[in-house]
C-alpha cells in the first residue's frame, strides 16, 4: 500500500494516476481510492472509519472492499455510487490525511508531495473547483495546516516531492 498525501492542489492525483497507470503497463493489479471521495468541508478527515472497515481492511483479509462515493452534483454532499474494489497487488490512496498516523504501519511506501506555496496552491484549485470554491478550499487549507503539523506527515514520509 503506498499514501500519496500532502496539501489541496499540490498534485497529489495526478502523480497517483501516472503511478497507477506505470504500475498497470507493468501488469501489476492495481486500486487507487482517493480520500475525496470520502471528505467533505465539514467532515475533512474524521470519515476515515468508513475507509477502513469498507476498503482496508476487506483488503487485508484478501477481499474484495466497498464504499460510497461522496456525490457533489447538488451542492451538497451526500452519499453517492457504490465503488468495489479488488484485491490488489497494490493500493494507492491518494490524499489529505491518505499517510495519517494510524495507517502507517500498513503502508509500504509514503510519498508527500508539498506542491509549492499556499498561494499556488490555492490558485490551482479554485482553477479545478471554481471561483464559488475559494472560500471553502481557502478555510480547507488553514485546517489541513494544522492536521499536518499535528500528524507529521511530511517528516514520516520516506518520499517528499515539491
Amino acid at each position: 500500500m503506498l499514501a500519496i498525501d500532502g496539501p489541496s492542489g499540490a498534485g497529489k492525483s495526478t502523480l497517483a494516476a501516472l503511478v497507477v497507470a506505470g504500475l498497470t503497463a507493468r501488469g501489476c493489479r492495481t486500486a487507487l481510492v482517493s480520500t475525496d471521495a470520502f471528505a467533505t468541508w465539514d467532515d475533512p478527515v474524521s470519515w476515515w472509519p468508513r475507509l477502513v472497515g469498507g476498503v482496508l481492511r476487506p483488503l487485508g483479509e484478501g477481499v474484495a472492499g466497498a464504499y460510497r462515493r461522496m456525490d457533489w452534483s447538488t451542492g451538497a454532499p451526500r452519499p453517492g455510487e457504490l465503488v468495489r474494489v479488488a484485491v490488489p497487488d497494490v493500493l494507492v490512496l491518494e490524499g489529505v490525511s491518505s499517510g495519517r498516523t494510524s495507517v502507517r504501519p500498513l503502508l509500504s511506501g509514503l510519498c508527500w508531495l508539498s506542491g509549492g506555496s499556499a498561494a499556488e496552491r490555492l490558485a490551482r484549485t479554485v482553477g479545478r473547483d471554481g471561483a464559488a470554491a475559494r472560500a471553502e478550499l481557502a478555510r480547507w487549507q488553514r485546517f489541513e495546516r494544522g492536521w499536518f503539523a499535528v500528524d507529521g506527515t511530511a517528516e514520516a514520509a520516506g518520499t517528499r516531492l515539491s
